[in-house]
C-alpha cells in the first residue's frame, strides 16, 4: 500500500501528467453538471410514472450508459450511446465494403476520416434517435402535444449529445484514458451510492436473514472482480521471430518478439448487443399493449408471455447467454482479422516458429482465436448471469414439467427461498456494470502507470510490477 500511495503523490509531482489528470477530472465534472439540466417542457411528475413502467425494456439499458440522464431526460440524455453506435457501424462497414477499408489503412490519415466519418454518423443517429424519443414523450404527456416541443426536444437532445461526443474526444486527446469509456464510468459510479446506501438499510433492519444475504452478496461481488481483473489481465502470447533483413546499405539482424492475445478481446460489447436485443420485445410490447376487453386474443397471450421476460425469467436468461457467445465470436470476428495479421506478418518479414507465413499462420492464428473466444464467451455469459440471478432472482416456475416442483421446493427450503425471487436489489450491481467500472478503471490506472514508469517514477504495484487495462 505503501508504494500505491506513493505512486500516487507522483502523479501530481509531474506537471504534464497532473495537468491532465485535472483535465480529465474537470471534463467528467463538466459531463456531471449537464445531467442536472432537464430539457425544456418536461412534465417531471408524468415522467416519473411512465419510468416506473418501463424502466425494464430498452430504455433501461439507454439509462444505464447514459448514467442516468435519461431518467430525468437531461440535456444529455442519450449519452455516448449514439457514438457507440455509430462506431460499430464503422467497424462492421471497413469489412462489408473494401473501399473504406482501404481508407482505412491509409495510416493517420485515414483514421482521421474514418473518425470524420463516425461524427457525421453520430449526428445522424442521433436526430433519429431523439425524434422517437421525443414522439414517446410526447404520446405519454411527458411533453406537450406541439410540433415546437418535439422540435425542441430533438435540438436539444442532439445537442447534448455532440457535446458529450466532444468531451469524450477532448479526454482522450488532452487527458487520461479512453474519454468515451470514462463517461459511461463516470455515469454508473455516480448511482453505487444509491445501491450501498440500499444495502446499509437492509443490514440496519437486523433480520438476520438479510444481513446474510447482503454477506453472500459481497461476498461474490468481490469474487466477480477479482475474475474479471484476473481474465481481463490475463493473455496469450504467440512467439513471433523476425528474420535478418538488409535495407539498402544497412542491415537488421533478427529478433524474437511476443503477438499478444487477450482472452476478451470483446470487451463488454457483446453483453451490450445481447441486452439491447433483448430488451426489444418490452419496448415494442409496452408500446402496443392488448385490448382489455378481447383476453382471449393471440396478442393478448403473446403480451403476457413477454412481460414477463425479464431478468430472471429462465427463457430470458437461455437467449441472453447464447446471444452474449454468438455476438462474442460475431463480433471478434470483426475486429480481428487473422488472414491480415498473417499477411502484415509475412510483410515485415515476420514468422511464427514451426509455422509457414501465409496461409498456415492464418488457419494457426484462427485456432488460437477460436480457442480463447470460447474461454472469453463463457466468461462473459458467466459475469453477466449471476449478478441477475442474485438480483432478480430464477423463476423456476416458468420451467415446463418441474417448474411447479422446484418452485415449491425452492420457496419451502430455508437458505435457498431467495432463489425464485433473488436478494431484491436494484441494478447498480450488474454483470455489465461490474465489467465497464472494473475495465475501465484497469485500462486508465494502467495508462497512468505507464507515464509515472516513462518518467522514471515506480508503479502502483512497485519496480518490475505493470498493470495491463483495456479498451472498452
Amino acid at each position: 500500500m505503501d508504494k500505491f500511495f506513493a505512486a500516487v503523490q507522483n502523479m501530481f509531482k509531474i506537471p504534464e501528467l497532473r495537468s491532465r489528470i485535472l483535465f480529465t477530472l474537470g471534463m467528467l465534472a463538466i459531463y456531471r453538471f449537464g445531467a442536472h439540466i432537464t430539457a425544456p417542457g418536461i412534465n417531471k411528475t408524468r415522467l416519473e410514472q411512465v419510468w416506473g413502467e418501463v424502466s425494464g425494456t430498452l430504455l433501461g439499458v439507454l439509462d444505464l450508459f447514459s448514467g442516468g440522464n435519461f431518467r430525468t431526460i437531461s440535456v444529455f440524455a442519450l449519452g455516448v450511446t449514439p457514438y457507440i453506435t455509430a462506431s460499430i457501424i464503422m467497424q462492421l462497414m471497413t469489412v462489408l465494403y473494401p473501399s473504406i477499408k482501404k481508407v482505412q489503412e491509409e495510416g493517420e490519415v485515414g483514421r482521421q476520416k474514418i473518425n470524420q466519418w463516425t461524427r457525421y454518423l453520430t449526428v445522424g443517429l442521433c436526430a433519429i434517435q431523439t425524434f422517437f424519443v421525443a414522439t414517446w414523450l410526447r404520446k405519454n404527456g411527458i411533453i406537450e402535444e406541439t410540433w415546437w416541443a418535439t422540435f425542441l426536444i430533438v435540438v436539444t437532445l442532439t445537442t447534448g449529445t455532440i457535446f458529450v461526443m466532444w468531451l469524450g474526444e477532448q479526454i482522450t486527446e488532452r487527458g487520461v484514458g479512453n474519454g468515451i469509456s470514462l463517461l459511461i464510468f463516470a455515469g454508473i459510479v455516480v448511482s453505487l451510492p444509491t445501491g450501498v446506501q440500499q444495502v446499509i438499510e437492509r443490514v440496519r433492519v437486523g433480520d438476520p436473514s438479510q444481513t446474510l444475504g447482503v454477506i453472500f452478496l459481497v461476498a461474490v461481488l468481490i469474487a466477480l472482480i477479482a475474475l474479471i481483473v484476473y481474465v481481463e489481465s490475463a493473455r496469450r502470447n504467440i512467439a513471433i521471430s523476425y528474420a535478418s533483413r538488409r535495407v539498402g546499405g544497412q542491415t537488421y539482424r533478427g529478433y524474437q518478439n511476443v503477438l499478444p492475445l487477450k482472452i476478451n478481446m470483446g470487451g463488454v460489447i457483446p453483453v451490450i448487443f445481447a441486452s439491447s436485443v433483448l430488451a426489444m420485445p418490452q419496448t415494442i410490447f409496452s408500446a402496443f399493449p392488448p385490448d382489455p376487453s378481447n383476453p382471449d386474443s393471440t396478442w393478448t397471450k403473446v403480451y403476457s408471455f413477454f412481460a414477463q421476460f425479464h431478468g430472471g425469467d429462465p427463457y430470458y436468461e437461455f437467449f441472453f447467454i447464447s446471444l452474449i457467445i454468438l455476438f462474442t465470436f460475431f463480433y471478434i470476428t470483426i475486429i480481428f482479422n487473422t488472414d491480415d495479421v498473417a499477411d502484415n506478418l509475412r510483410k515485415h518479414g515476420g514468422f511464427i516458429p514451426g509455422i509457414r507465413p501465409g496461409a498456415p499462420t492464418a488457419e494457426y492464428l484462427n485456432y488460437i482465436l477460436t480457442r480463447l473466444t470460447t474461454v472469453g464467451a463463457i466468461y462473459l455469459a458467466f459475469v453477466a448471469f449471476v449478478p441477475q440471478v442474485l438480483l432478480s432472482g430464477f423463476k423456476v416456475a416458468r420451467l415446463p414439467f418441474i417448474g411447479t416442483a422446484l418452485d415449491n421446493f425452492f420457496s419451502s427450503t430455508p437458505g435457498l427461498s431467495w432463489i425464485p425471487t433473488g436478494l431484491g436489489y436494484q441494478f447498480y450491481f450488474g454483470g455489465t456494470s461490474l465489467l465497464i467500472l472494473v475495465g475501465v478503471a484497469m485500462d486508465t490506472v494502467a495508462q497512468i502507470e505507464a507515464q509515472l514508469i516513462m518518467r522514471n517514477y515506480e508503479g502502483f504495484l512497485g519496480a518490475g510490477s505493470r498493470l495491463r487495462g483495456r479498451r472498452f
